[in-house]
């Protein structure tokens, strides 16, 4: 694997720590900003979040104005939403943006920025498919842009990608653009405390999947196994001390760094994604949370997709710091599944998704949707596991083999 090329860089960079938010306005300055733009969300604003940050623009004149509060974005960073985002940064004669929320509203930001830097009026008729832009045809955008992450799970502060969703095609597609991500990433666990137990518990199962889904890819290389190993001893280690105690601020701090950690793994190594390729279809077509689908969907996968996960198995168990690490691939295997499962069970996640409402008589456009979602482009997974993967999450019959 080393002596094989690979390419790493992590172009934003991160201040981490209780209060970090305080440097909001010098870093725009520093950036050349002078009127910002805050895009964030309604549950936000009403749990006073947002005034935490439009408040450090009040008082003493400032080096940046807050010219205005975008607070429409709502679950999965939808088409028509980041459009009318765009036509508001526009009349108010913006020239920065500052991301304030989870990963739809990070997700949202970076697509704003893309489709600004492109000339484009309606992101959907550009992403009706994966997107991916490299060096040399992807260029530096000029917009300033930081963001501070609510929840700690996307790690979309840090990471190449923005997940839209295309209403119009009613599919999650991936802009891959290796200067999607903010120029400055303020991780200051204040602004995550009073995130509710649930969302928190799944954020970070979203987080602990990057993780997993980096370690394993085929193109994993010794810098995201650095990333993927450390983030995921700190989810399993933070996570059920931030469900159980929401002030738990060590837990907090360390779940935000850990999540972008993951991300940056997960990003770099992009490759074979099978948990998210499920996630990701579920999620647009039943409106599933896409930590909420990755938590369930998890162990399913495992289980139903043995060969791909056998190689490394039992060093991923060794991570976990399950026994039966050194016993063979398949007990290794099976000790990760039942780790996930403890740790799924302690922080108060459900095992299936029935509230979905996920039927038999869907299988066949499941499997379709499954298929030609972008994410799985890459590896396609075998439409038998696809089903069984399904009805297990999905709260029915258990297949019998």
């Amino acid at each position: 694997m080393t002596t094989s090329h690979f390419q790493f860089n992590l172009p934003t960079i991160i201040h981490s720590g209780v209060g970090c938010r305080t440097l909001l306005p010098e870093l725009l300055r520093g950036l050349g900003g002078k009127r910002a733009l805050l895009v964030t969300d309604q549950g936000l604003k009403k749990a006073g979040v947002v005034q935490q940050i439009t408040s450090l623009f009040e008082g003493l004149p400032q080096p940046v104005q807050l010219v205005g509060v975008f607070d429409e974005v709502e679950q999965d960073a939808k088409g028509a939403i980041i459009n009318r985002a765009v036509s508001v940064y526009k009349s108010l004669a913006a020239d920065c943006l500052i991301a304030l929320g989870g990963g739809s509203v990070l997700d949202t930001v970076k697509a704003m920025k893309w489709m600004m830097h492109k000339g484009l009026t309606d992101i959907r008729m550009a992403l009706v498919t994966n997107t991916i832009e490299t060096f040399p045809r992807a260029t530096r955008m000029s917009i300033p842009h930081i963001a501070l992450p609510t929840t700690a799970g996307t790690g979309a502060e840090v990471s190449p990608i923005s997940v839209v969703f295309n209403e119009m095609l009613q599919v999650k597609t991936n802009l891959i653009h290796p200067y999607a991500a903010a120029d400055f990433a303020l991780l200051d666990p204040d602004l995550t405390v009073g995130l509710p137990a649930f969302i928190t518990a799944f954020t970070g199962m979203d987080a602990l999947t990057h993780a997993l889904e980096a370690y394993f890819s085929p193109v994993a290389d010794p810098i995201t196994d650095a990333f993927a190993i450390q983030s995921a001893q700190m989810i399993v280690e933070n996570l059920p001390l931030a469900v159980a105690n929401g002030q738990h601020l060590e837990a907090r701090s360390n779940l935000l760094i850990a999540s972008a950690m993951a991300i940056t793994a997960f990003s770099t190594a992009l490759n074979a994604i099978p948990v998210h390729n499920l996630a990701h279809a579920l999620g647009a077509k039943f409106n599933i949370p896409h930590g909420l689908a990755n938590a369930v969907l998890l162990p399913y996968v495992l289980e139903e997709l043995p060969d791909f996960y056998l190689t490394r198995a039992q060093k991923f168990a060794a991570i976990l710091g399950c026994n039966a690490s050194s016993e063979t691939p398949q007990a290794g295997l099976q000790a990760i599944v039942e780790a996930i499962q403890n740790l799924r069970a302690k922080i108060h996640l459900p095992d299936t998704l029935t509230d979905y409402n996920i039927q038999e008589k869907d299988m066949d456009s499941i499997v379709q949707w499954v298929h030609s979602d972008p994410s799985g482009i890459l590896f396609r997974l075998p439409e038998q596991m696809i089903r069984n993967v399904v009805r297990r999450a999905g709260g029915m019959i258990q297949v019998v083999f």
